[in-house]
Protein backbone atom coordinates (compact mmCIF):
# COMPACT_ATOMS: atom_id res chain seq x y z
CA UNK A 1 0.00 0.00 0.00
CA UNK A 2 1.33 3.43 -0.93
CA UNK A 3 2.31 5.50 2.07
CA UNK A 4 0.40 8.75 2.53
CA UNK A 5 2.06 12.04 1.67
CA UNK A 6 3.27 13.76 4.84
CA UNK A 7 5.35 16.72 3.65
CA UNK A 8 4.60 18.72 0.51
CA UNK A 9 6.60 21.43 -1.19
CA UNK A 10 4.30 23.21 -3.63
CA UNK A 11 5.81 25.32 -6.42
CA UNK A 12 8.55 26.56 -4.08
CA UNK A 13 10.96 29.26 -5.22
CA UNK A 14 13.80 30.69 -3.15
CA UNK A 15 16.18 33.55 -3.85
CA UNK A 16 18.25 35.80 -1.60
CA UNK A 17 18.17 39.60 -1.97
CA UNK A 18 16.74 39.42 -5.47
CA UNK A 19 19.58 37.26 -6.79
CA UNK A 20 19.18 34.35 -9.22
CA UNK A 21 16.82 31.79 -7.61
CA UNK A 22 18.54 29.00 -5.68
CA UNK A 23 15.36 26.88 -5.75
CA UNK A 24 13.16 26.95 -8.85
CA UNK A 25 9.58 25.74 -9.06
CA UNK A 26 10.17 22.84 -6.65
CA UNK A 27 7.33 20.35 -6.24
CA UNK A 28 8.03 17.44 -3.89
CA UNK A 29 5.90 14.93 -1.98
CA UNK A 30 7.54 13.19 1.00
CA UNK A 31 5.75 10.10 2.28
CA UNK A 32 5.01 9.30 5.88
CA UNK A 33 7.62 7.03 7.46
CA UNK A 34 10.04 7.00 4.52
CA UNK A 35 13.78 7.68 4.39
CA UNK A 36 14.11 10.29 1.66
CA UNK A 37 17.49 11.67 0.60
CA UNK A 38 18.17 14.98 -1.14
CA UNK A 39 21.27 14.27 -3.21
CA UNK A 40 23.35 16.61 -5.33
CA UNK A 41 26.58 18.58 -5.64
CA UNK A 42 27.46 21.55 -3.45
CA UNK A 43 25.31 24.56 -4.27
CA UNK A 44 22.46 22.60 -5.87
CA UNK A 45 19.89 23.76 -3.28
CA UNK A 46 19.45 20.66 -1.14
CA UNK A 47 20.38 22.28 2.21
CA UNK A 48 18.26 25.35 1.42
CA UNK A 49 15.33 22.99 0.76
CA UNK A 50 15.91 21.28 4.11
CA UNK A 51 16.10 24.64 5.91
CA UNK A 52 12.79 25.71 4.38
CA UNK A 53 11.12 22.52 5.64
CA UNK A 54 12.59 23.26 9.09
CA UNK A 55 11.47 26.89 9.00
CA UNK A 56 14.98 28.39 9.19
CA UNK A 57 14.40 29.89 5.74
CA UNK A 58 11.09 31.06 4.24
CA UNK A 59 10.23 30.46 0.58
CA UNK A 60 10.23 33.47 -1.71
CA UNK A 61 7.04 31.98 -3.11
CA UNK A 62 5.18 28.69 -2.94
CA UNK A 63 3.96 26.65 0.00
CA UNK A 64 5.09 24.02 2.52
CA UNK A 65 2.54 21.64 4.02
CA UNK A 66 3.37 19.25 6.89
CA UNK A 67 0.84 16.69 8.10
CA UNK A 68 -1.96 18.50 6.26
CA UNK A 69 -1.21 21.91 7.81
CA UNK A 70 0.19 24.92 5.94
CA UNK A 71 3.55 25.64 7.60
CA UNK A 72 4.92 28.09 5.02
CA UNK A 73 5.16 31.06 7.45
CA UNK A 74 5.34 29.12 10.71
CA UNK A 75 8.50 29.59 12.86
CA UNK A 76 10.66 26.50 13.50
CA UNK A 77 9.49 25.94 17.09
CA UNK A 78 5.87 25.53 15.93
CA UNK A 79 6.73 22.83 13.39
CA UNK A 80 6.68 19.12 14.22
CA UNK A 81 10.24 18.69 12.93
CA UNK A 82 13.73 18.51 14.42
CA UNK A 83 17.09 18.95 12.73
CA UNK A 84 20.45 17.20 13.15
CA UNK A 85 23.37 19.24 11.82
CA UNK A 86 26.78 18.18 10.54
CA UNK A 87 28.55 19.80 13.51
CA UNK A 88 26.06 18.18 15.97
CA UNK A 89 25.49 21.55 17.76
CA UNK A 90 25.71 19.99 21.25
CA UNK A 91 25.91 22.29 24.28
CA UNK A 92 29.58 21.96 25.34
CA UNK A 93 28.91 23.00 28.97
CA UNK A 94 26.21 20.34 29.49
CA UNK A 95 26.69 16.62 30.03
CA UNK A 96 24.98 14.11 27.74
CA UNK A 97 21.95 13.76 30.01
CA UNK A 98 21.29 17.52 30.06
CA UNK A 99 21.91 17.84 26.32
CA UNK A 100 19.21 15.29 25.57
CA UNK A 101 16.91 16.62 28.33
CA UNK A 102 17.02 20.23 27.11
CA UNK A 103 13.92 20.06 24.90
CA UNK A 104 11.98 18.02 27.44
CA UNK A 105 12.64 20.59 30.17
CA UNK A 106 11.29 23.30 27.88
CA UNK A 107 8.04 21.28 27.80
CA UNK A 108 7.97 21.28 31.63
CA UNK A 109 7.86 17.50 31.91
CA UNK A 110 8.39 15.89 35.33
CA UNK A 111 11.85 14.67 36.35
CA UNK A 112 10.69 11.06 36.22
CA UNK A 113 9.22 11.48 32.75
CA UNK A 114 12.44 13.09 31.55
CA UNK A 115 14.60 10.37 33.10
CA UNK A 116 12.51 7.58 31.59
CA UNK A 117 12.63 9.20 28.14
CA UNK A 118 16.39 9.76 28.30
CA UNK A 119 17.09 6.20 29.43
CA UNK A 120 15.01 4.98 26.50
CA UNK A 121 16.96 7.19 24.07
CA UNK A 122 20.37 6.21 25.44
CA UNK A 123 19.46 2.55 25.04
CA UNK A 124 18.24 3.15 21.50
CA UNK A 125 21.47 4.87 20.40
CA UNK A 126 23.63 2.44 22.38
CA UNK A 127 25.06 5.01 24.81
CA UNK A 128 23.85 3.62 28.13
CA UNK A 129 26.17 4.72 30.94
CA UNK A 130 27.35 7.82 29.07
CA UNK A 131 24.83 10.26 30.58
CA UNK A 132 27.36 12.00 32.87
CA UNK A 133 30.05 12.49 30.24
CA UNK A 134 30.71 15.82 28.55
CA UNK A 135 30.63 16.17 24.75
CA UNK A 136 34.41 16.78 24.67
CA UNK A 137 34.90 13.25 26.05
CA UNK A 138 33.05 11.59 23.15
CA UNK A 139 34.13 10.44 19.71
CA UNK A 140 32.58 11.88 16.56
CA UNK A 141 30.27 8.90 16.19
CA UNK A 142 29.14 9.13 19.81
CA UNK A 143 28.44 12.86 19.51
CA UNK A 144 26.40 12.19 16.40
CA UNK A 145 24.31 9.64 18.31
CA UNK A 146 23.72 12.14 21.11
CA UNK A 147 22.58 14.73 18.55
CA UNK A 148 20.15 12.21 17.10
CA UNK A 149 18.88 11.22 20.57
CA UNK A 150 18.31 14.89 21.43
CA UNK A 151 16.39 15.35 18.19
CA UNK A 152 14.14 12.28 18.46
CA UNK A 153 13.45 12.46 22.21
CA UNK A 154 10.88 15.17 21.46
CA UNK A 155 9.00 12.76 19.17
CA UNK A 156 9.15 14.85 15.98
CA UNK A 157 7.04 13.72 13.05
CA UNK A 158 9.88 14.58 10.67
CA UNK A 159 13.63 14.37 11.34
CA UNK A 160 15.82 16.51 9.09
CA UNK A 161 19.49 15.52 8.79
CA UNK A 162 21.92 17.95 7.13
CA UNK A 163 25.00 15.88 6.19
CA UNK A 164 25.30 14.55 9.76
CA UNK A 165 27.97 12.00 8.80
CA UNK A 166 30.25 14.40 6.93
CA UNK A 167 32.75 14.84 9.78
CA UNK A 168 33.27 11.11 10.42
CA UNK A 169 36.06 8.92 9.10
CA UNK A 170 35.16 6.48 6.32
CA UNK A 171 34.82 3.32 8.45
CA UNK A 172 32.68 5.00 11.11
CA UNK A 173 30.65 6.75 8.44
CA UNK A 174 29.69 3.43 6.85
CA UNK A 175 28.82 1.97 10.26
CA UNK A 176 26.63 4.96 11.14
CA UNK A 177 24.83 4.75 7.77
CA UNK A 178 23.53 1.30 8.74
CA UNK A 179 22.73 2.37 12.29
CA UNK A 180 20.78 5.41 11.11
CA UNK A 181 18.80 3.35 8.65
CA UNK A 182 17.99 0.76 11.36
CA UNK A 183 16.99 3.53 13.79
CA UNK A 184 14.64 5.06 11.23
CA UNK A 185 12.92 1.71 10.69
CA UNK A 186 12.50 1.20 14.45
CA UNK A 187 11.11 4.70 15.03
CA UNK A 188 8.94 4.90 11.93
CA UNK A 189 9.69 8.63 11.70
CA UNK A 190 9.97 10.37 8.33
CA UNK A 191 13.66 11.08 7.70
CA UNK A 192 14.79 13.73 5.20
CA UNK A 193 18.52 13.35 4.71
CA UNK A 194 20.87 15.69 2.83
CA UNK A 195 24.13 14.45 1.32
CA UNK A 196 26.42 14.92 -1.67
CA UNK A 197 27.72 11.35 -1.28
CA UNK A 198 25.98 9.14 -3.85
CA UNK A 199 27.09 5.88 -2.21
CA UNK A 200 25.60 7.07 1.08
CA UNK A 201 22.32 7.89 -0.67
CA UNK A 202 22.17 4.48 -2.35
CA UNK A 203 22.86 2.69 0.95
CA UNK A 204 20.33 4.44 3.16
CA UNK A 205 17.38 5.71 1.14
CA UNK A 206 13.91 4.47 0.35
CA UNK A 207 13.81 7.18 -2.31
CA UNK A 208 16.37 9.65 -3.63
CA UNK A 209 15.74 13.13 -5.01
CA UNK A 210 18.62 14.14 -7.28
CA UNK A 211 18.96 17.93 -7.43
CA UNK A 212 20.97 20.12 -9.78
CA UNK A 213 21.01 23.91 -10.03
CA UNK A 214 17.92 24.31 -7.87
CA UNK A 215 15.68 21.85 -9.71
CA UNK A 216 14.86 18.15 -9.35
CA UNK A 217 16.54 16.08 -12.06
CA UNK A 218 14.88 12.80 -11.06
CA UNK A 219 13.18 11.10 -8.11
CA UNK A 220 13.02 7.36 -7.50
CA UNK A 221 14.28 4.37 -5.55
CA UNK A 222 18.05 3.79 -5.50
CA UNK A 223 17.62 0.94 -7.99
CA UNK A 224 15.44 3.01 -10.33
CA UNK A 225 17.92 5.88 -10.44
CA UNK A 226 20.96 3.66 -10.84
CA UNK A 227 19.51 1.34 -13.48
CA UNK A 228 17.24 3.82 -15.31
CA UNK A 229 18.59 7.38 -15.10
CA UNK A 230 16.57 9.79 -17.23
CA UNK A 231 19.22 12.47 -17.71
CA UNK A 232 22.95 12.62 -18.38
CA UNK A 233 23.47 14.37 -15.05
CA UNK A 234 21.78 11.59 -13.03
CA UNK A 235 23.63 8.84 -14.92
CA UNK A 236 26.97 10.56 -14.34
CA UNK A 237 26.39 11.72 -10.76
CA UNK A 238 24.83 8.59 -9.27
CA UNK A 239 27.52 5.95 -9.38
CA UNK A 240 30.35 5.46 -11.83
CA UNK A 241 29.53 5.20 -15.52
CA UNK A 242 30.85 5.47 -19.05
CA UNK A 243 29.07 7.98 -21.30
CA UNK A 244 29.12 7.64 -25.09
CA UNK A 245 27.50 10.07 -27.51
CA UNK A 246 26.07 9.08 -30.88
CA UNK A 247 23.25 9.27 -33.36
CA UNK A 248 20.97 6.82 -35.16
CA UNK A 249 22.19 6.04 -38.66
CA UNK A 250 20.29 2.82 -39.42
CA UNK A 251 16.86 1.51 -38.37
CA UNK A 252 15.88 -2.13 -37.95
CA UNK A 253 12.67 -3.75 -36.71
CA UNK A 254 13.71 -4.33 -33.10
CA UNK A 255 16.88 -2.28 -32.82
CA UNK A 256 18.71 0.72 -34.21
CA UNK A 257 22.38 1.13 -35.02
CA UNK A 258 23.99 4.02 -33.21
CA UNK A 259 27.13 5.59 -34.67
CA UNK A 260 29.39 7.18 -32.09
CA UNK A 261 30.17 10.78 -32.85
CA UNK A 262 33.56 11.52 -34.40
CA UNK A 263 34.19 7.80 -34.81
CA UNK A 264 33.37 4.81 -36.96
CA UNK A 265 32.35 2.65 -34.02
CA UNK A 266 28.77 1.37 -34.02
CA UNK A 267 26.65 -0.08 -31.22
CA UNK A 268 23.09 -1.43 -31.10
CA UNK A 269 20.27 -0.19 -28.89
CA UNK A 270 16.59 -1.21 -28.67
CA UNK A 271 14.31 0.54 -31.15
CA UNK A 272 11.76 2.59 -29.23
CA UNK A 273 10.28 4.45 -32.18
CA UNK A 274 13.48 6.35 -32.84
CA UNK A 275 14.18 8.12 -36.11
CA UNK A 276 17.24 8.57 -38.28
CA UNK A 277 19.46 11.32 -36.92
CA UNK A 278 18.15 11.10 -33.35
CA UNK A 279 20.98 11.90 -30.98
CA UNK A 280 21.65 9.90 -27.83
CA UNK A 281 23.85 9.57 -24.80
CA UNK A 282 24.54 5.96 -23.89
CA UNK A 283 25.52 5.08 -20.32
CA UNK A 284 27.21 1.77 -19.49
CA UNK A 285 28.18 0.94 -15.91
CA UNK A 286 31.81 -0.26 -15.46
CA UNK A 287 30.71 -3.48 -13.72
CA UNK A 288 28.54 -4.41 -16.72
CA UNK A 289 31.46 -4.39 -19.17
CA UNK A 290 33.63 -7.40 -20.04
CA UNK A 291 36.99 -7.34 -21.80
CA UNK A 292 37.57 -9.97 -24.51
CA UNK A 293 40.15 -10.74 -27.14
CA UNK A 294 37.38 -11.76 -29.55
CA UNK A 295 33.65 -11.09 -29.90
CA UNK A 296 30.61 -13.27 -30.46
CA UNK A 297 27.43 -12.65 -32.42
CA UNK A 298 24.92 -10.69 -30.34
CA UNK A 299 27.53 -8.85 -28.30
CA UNK A 300 27.66 -5.09 -28.14
CA UNK A 301 31.32 -4.36 -28.66
CA UNK A 302 33.88 -1.62 -29.23
CA UNK A 303 37.51 -2.04 -30.21
CA UNK A 304 39.98 -0.63 -27.71
CA UNK A 305 43.51 -0.77 -26.32
CA UNK A 306 44.68 -1.39 -22.78
CA UNK A 307 45.99 1.64 -20.86
CA UNK A 308 46.35 0.66 -17.18
CA UNK A 309 44.84 -1.26 -14.28
CA UNK A 310 44.42 -0.02 -10.71
CA UNK A 311 43.90 -2.16 -7.61
CA UNK A 312 41.16 -0.61 -5.43
CA UNK A 313 40.59 -3.41 -2.91
CA UNK A 314 37.21 -4.85 -3.83
CA UNK A 315 37.96 -4.93 -7.54
CA UNK A 316 40.43 -4.05 -10.27
CA UNK A 317 39.72 -0.84 -12.19
CA UNK A 318 40.88 -1.20 -15.78
CA UNK A 319 41.23 1.77 -18.12
CA UNK A 320 40.76 1.05 -21.83
CA UNK A 321 41.18 3.52 -24.73
CA UNK A 322 38.74 3.62 -27.65
CA UNK A 323 39.75 4.48 -31.22
CA UNK A 324 38.63 8.08 -30.62
CA UNK A 325 40.97 8.25 -27.56
CA UNK A 326 38.08 8.25 -25.08
CA UNK A 327 38.79 6.37 -21.86
CA UNK A 328 36.45 3.57 -20.76
CA UNK A 329 36.43 2.27 -17.18
CA UNK A 330 35.90 -1.44 -16.53
CA UNK A 331 35.50 -2.87 -13.01
CA UNK A 332 36.42 -6.53 -12.62
CA UNK A 333 36.14 -8.55 -9.37
CA UNK A 334 39.36 -9.69 -7.75
CA UNK A 335 40.38 -13.10 -9.08
CA UNK A 336 38.55 -12.75 -12.39
CA UNK A 337 40.91 -10.37 -14.12
CA UNK A 338 41.61 -10.46 -17.82
CA UNK A 339 45.23 -11.25 -18.73
CA UNK A 340 46.65 -8.72 -21.14
CA UNK A 341 49.37 -9.46 -23.66
CA UNK A 342 52.71 -7.73 -23.31
CA UNK A 343 52.49 -6.87 -27.00
CA UNK A 344 50.47 -3.79 -28.06
CA UNK A 345 47.24 -5.05 -29.61
CA UNK A 346 43.50 -4.51 -29.93
CA UNK A 347 40.96 -5.83 -27.45
CA UNK A 348 37.20 -5.53 -27.27
CA UNK A 349 34.93 -4.23 -24.55
CA UNK A 350 31.53 -5.92 -24.66
CA UNK A 351 28.29 -5.88 -22.70
CA UNK A 352 24.80 -7.30 -22.87
CA UNK A 353 22.50 -5.02 -24.91
CA UNK A 354 20.01 -4.99 -22.02
CA UNK A 355 22.64 -3.21 -19.89
CA UNK A 356 22.78 -0.24 -22.26
CA UNK A 357 21.18 2.82 -20.63
CA UNK A 358 19.87 5.09 -23.39
CA UNK A 359 19.31 8.79 -22.70
CA UNK A 360 17.93 10.86 -25.55
CA UNK A 361 19.84 14.12 -26.02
Amino acid sequence: MTKSVFVQLLNVWKSFDGDEPIIKNLDLDIRKGEFLTLLGPSGCGKTTTLRMIAGFELPTSGGIVIDGEDMTQMPPYLRCVNTVFQNYALFPHMNIYDNIAFGLKMKHMTKKEIKDKINEMLKMVQLEGYENRMPSMLSGGQMQRVAIARAIVNSPKVLLLDEPLGALDLKLRKQMQLELKHLQKVLGITFVFVTHDQEEALTMSDRIVVMNNGVIEQTGTPEELYEHPKTKFVADFLGETNLLEGEVFKLKENEVLLKLWDDEDIIRIPNLNYELGDKFIVSVRPERITIKDHVQEGDVWLACKFKESIYVGSNIKIIMILNNHKEIIVNEPIGQNFIFSNEPRNYFITWNPSHTIVIKS
